[in-house]
């Protein structure tokens, strides 16, 4: 039996379309499908059922699942890069605002995007590597820990602690809201804004504490035991 949501569907197919109309109704979809099954899971078969169309219309737009897929993946890509990008440059902002807005700017995307975000996401082996686009997660992860690390470097500066290890601490920051906004995806819960400020809580006032010359328990446990060096 025909579910309603595919009548409507198939009611705003017949409806006549320009080709600029068309190319973003199959992007629409591309990127529903893509989501919901990931690359190798979707079809041009799918995709043109689910648009109303026959497949050579699909092939016409994109030249088959690979030009759609490339086309998502660097809308996505840039969606997230600009959102990110202005959060982190915010006027006259000071570091720990800066730290905040990005991590708001993440959270949002992942509320309002989700089809993006999963895809983005998804583990890189099961996306095509032929004429994949260059904007995998971990890319993306790496330009804004970049922008992190020049934050940090001069937050690490006025506070007197090294700036050669801003790099390590952006991979970590970046890479602990990345997560958490994983397994928040599903949930939403709590508000993107209670998260934002337990992330932030965590990070910047771990970063407040910081020593100079860290040490492992570890390490100074065995020194203890073999006694001072000669």
């Amino acid at each position: 039996m025909t579910t309603p949501a595919a009548q409507n569907r198939a009611r705003r197919s017949r409806t006549r379309m320009t080709a600029a109309q068309r190319r973003e109704q199959l992007l629409e979809i591309s990127r529903e499908l893509f989501a919901e099954r990931g690359f190798e899971g979707t079809s041009v078969e799918e995709i043109a059922a689910r648009a109303g169309v026959s497949k050579p219309v699909v092939y016409e737009h994109f030249g088959g699942k690979e030009g759609a897929y490339a086309v998502v993946v660097d809308r996505e890509t840039q969606t997230l890069h600009n959102a990110i990008r202005s959060a982190l440059t915010t006027p006259n902002a000071r570091s720990r605002e800066l730290l905040e807005r990005g991590a708001m700017a993440l959270l949002e995307y992942i509320e309002e995007r989700p089809d993006g975000f999963r895809i983005l996401s998804r583990d890189p082996s099961s996306v095509p590597t032929a004429g994949q686009p260059s904007g995998s997660f971990a890319s993306i992860l790496s330009d804004i820990a970049v922008e992190v690390e020049d934050i940090l470097a001069a937050e690490f500066a006025r506070t007197g602690h090294d700036p050669q290890f801003a790099g390590l601490y952006a991979q970590a920051l970046v890479g602990l809201v990345a997560q958490t906004g994983q397994q928040w995806l599903d949930s939403r819960e709590p508000s993107r804004e209670v998260v934002a400020r337990h992330l932030i809580n965590l990070a910047w006032n771990g970063m407040a504490n910081l020593q100079t010359e860290p040490r492992l328990v570890t390490q100074r446990r065995d020194e203890r035991s073999t006694g001072p060096q000669k």
